[in-house]
């Protein structure tokens, strides 16, 4: 793919010059071009002179301007952007054209009184040469230092994107990693109590947590997955929550069908489903529902009694504030926090990536 990059790079590069050179080439002989078709003032100006001539002059003025761009690529690294181009060597640059150009203009008398190539004879002509050759050398190294410029500029704004991208991966690498530890120490937990109290309900307990780990450990290659898989995990992470406090916490949950393949952060929802946990009483006296859902607008909704624990702490926590984060390097959104008697949070869903790859 790099390499495909690069070809169209140069690509462009080399038509952007076949164009420059078309376009001056045709222009300096705007004049012998005119008199074509003003027969009277042309026998003047350019006596004897007929189309071939013309279009023999346009010819090599193009192959010599295509000749002198490459000769300067080479020479002041032009076609390089990455190479700085001093104001001596762009001064190196326009004297060296005008010898080359000078020389071409020379080889072509040589080839028309030679071989009886096709040109223009008129004294007026002949005249204007120098001026050309000035004109031709001052097109090259200027078209060829703004075309550089340009390149350059592309260059930096591409390495910028991937400083971008990789400082955001670098982001979102770990605030996912202040998660998965803090998930896993509870289940271990959980899972040490278990084999105390009930070998059997340890066994199943660690089924559905190998689930559980598998999707934690997937899930850390891709930045963003569907509701669809992320509710297949939160099923799994739901079992391991209802075998620590069984009756005393329960789920609605209520997903569109129509929102399954919609994009979210990986963990999104477990990670809210943990923050109620963490944060409410769950007990035989105060049991705690906790209610999933999507809206006509595309949000997943969780949302649970306020039932806070005694010396809990009532700010956001680690958890929503690293959604919040990733969020905004993801999808560039915000989610959306009501807190009165229900602790509501609303998180919206994307049906496409937002984010820079």
């Amino acid at each position: 793919m790099a390499g495909l990059i690069t070809s169209l790079k140069v690509d462009k590069y080399n038509g952007a010059i076949v164009i420059i050179s078309i376009t001056v080439a045709t222009l300096i002989h705007f004049p012998e071009t005119i008199s074509l078709f003003h027969k009277s003032h042309g026998e003047i100006l350019f006596p004897n002179m007929d189309a071939l001539d013309v279009v023999s002059e346009v010819t090599f003025t193009f192959i010599s301007l295509l000749l002198l761009f490459t000769i300067n690529g080479q020479l002041f690294h032009f076609n390089s952007p990455a190479t700085p181009i001093s104001w001596k060597s762009l001064f190196l640059s326009f004297i060296v054209m005008w010898v080359f150009s000078n020389l071409l203009g020379k080889s072509f008398v040589f080839l028309h009184q030679t071989f009886n190539l096709p040109a223009i004879e008129s004294t007026v002509h002949h005249y204007l040469h120098p001026l050309r050759d000035i004109i031709m050398s001052t097109l090259v190294t200027t078209s060829s230092y703004i075309i550089h410029l340009i390149r350059r500029q592309q260059l930096i704004t591409t390495e910028n994107l991937g400083l971008q991208s990789e400082n955001i991966r670098n982001q979102y690498e770990a605030l996912k990693n202040q998660l998965n530890p803090h998930m896993l120490f509870n289940s271990l937990n959980t899972l040490r109590s278990l084999i105390r109290e009930d070998k059997d309900r340890a066994q199943d307990y660690i089924q559905e947590l190998s689930h559980v780990l598998r999707y934690t450990l997937q899930s850390n290659e891709s930045l963003v997955v569907s509701l669809k898989d992320e509710m297949n995990f939160v099923s799994a992470y739901l079992f391991l929550l209802k075998m620590r406090y069984e009756d005393n916490l329960k789920f609605n949950i209520n997903i569109d069908a129509q929102y399954e393949n919609y994009s979210l952060p990986p963990m999104a929802v477990q990670m809210l489903i943990e923050n109620a946990v963490k944060h409410n009483e769950i007990s035989s006296r105060r049991p705690l529902t906790i209610d999933i859902n999507t809206d006509k607008k595309g949000n997943l909704k969780v949302s649970n009694a306020v039932q806070p624990k005694i010396n809990s702490n009532p700010g956001m926590g680690v958890g929503l504030a690293n959604l919040s984060k990733r969020y905004q390097l993801i999808f560039h959104k915000e989610i959306s926090i009501t807190h009165d008697n229900n602790f509501i949070i609303e998180i919206p869903l994307s049906n496409k990536i937002e984010c820079v790859h």
